[in-house]
């Protein structure tokens, strides 16, 4: 029998989500999000809604926060503009390359709601110098997550309100029929790329709406039959 593997620090921990009905949990790998995927926040955000073919950036997995009950996320350091972005979460359960999007269903186990928590300044300073957007988007806590339900028990949606307020008072609301990309979509394009794997996630992108929170704000995010998370933001002094 081989000798254990002895590792020079502790591995680092797998980061997992909730999954509706169930005690069982799903190990995230990595964490896609695409970008600009609504055309009233493309226009929002100063750019051309027209479909051109979308763009992705990723989330390490210590992005992800277990939102499957109201958590709180502490404000980050370094921004002075910290938004909110309501997002369709979809996992994969089955990987593969070059997936047609006729086929692309069904590599998905489920769906959830998700927060792409993005420290605005930052994304665009970046943007605008022509750098990459890592630290205005996928820094630790970014993602808070709901818990997944399983497509085998809700199927996949394709129309659903999509809606998030802040201290009570509506700031995003729309329809996930108006994505630019499917999710089917998404899916196929992805993995043209670079092969999918199991525990993937895609953060399909936000509505219009998106504006700054401060310490003390509660964001109530919702998604049709997903239902919704709760999450409050702390000062970091207080994290």
């Amino acid at each position: 029998m081989p000798d254990a593997v002895s590792y020079v620090i502790a591995p680092p921990a797998v980061h997992s989500l909730a999954i509706a009905g169930t005690a069982d949990r799903f190990p995230v790998n990595r964490i896609f999000c695409v970008g600009r995927n609504y055309a009233a926040h493309a226009r929002e955000m100063g750019k051309d809604p027209d479909r051109e073919p979308p763009f992705f950036f990723m989330k390490p997995a210590q992005a992800l926060v277990d939102a499957s009950a109201p958590t709180t996320i502490a404000y980050p350091p370094k921004t002075a503009n910290f938004h909110h972005e309501i997002e369709l979460v979809v996992a994969i359960g089955r990987g593969g390359s070059n997936i047609a999007a006729a086929d692309a269903l069904t590599h998905v186990y489920g769906y959830a709601v998700g927060l792409d928590m993005t420290r605005r300044d930052l994304q665009l300073a970046a943007r605008d110098a022509g750098r990459p957007w890592e630290f205005g988007k996928s820094f630790a806590h970014s993602a808070p997550i709901g818990a997944l339900h399983r497509a085998a028990d809700i199927g996949h949606p394709s129309q659903a309100t999509i809606t998030l307020a802040v201290n009570g008072k509506s700031r995003q609301s729309s329809d996930i029929a108006k994505l630019i990309w499917s999710v089917a979509e998404c899916i196929a394009v992805l993995s043209h790329h670079d092969p999918l794997e199991p525990g993937d996630l895609i953060m399909t992108g936000t509505p219009e709406g998106v504006a700054a929170v401060l310490p003390g704000d509660v964001m109530h995010a919702s998604i049709g039959l997903l239902g919704d998370i709760t999450v409050t933001v702390r000062d970091a002094a207080h994290a």
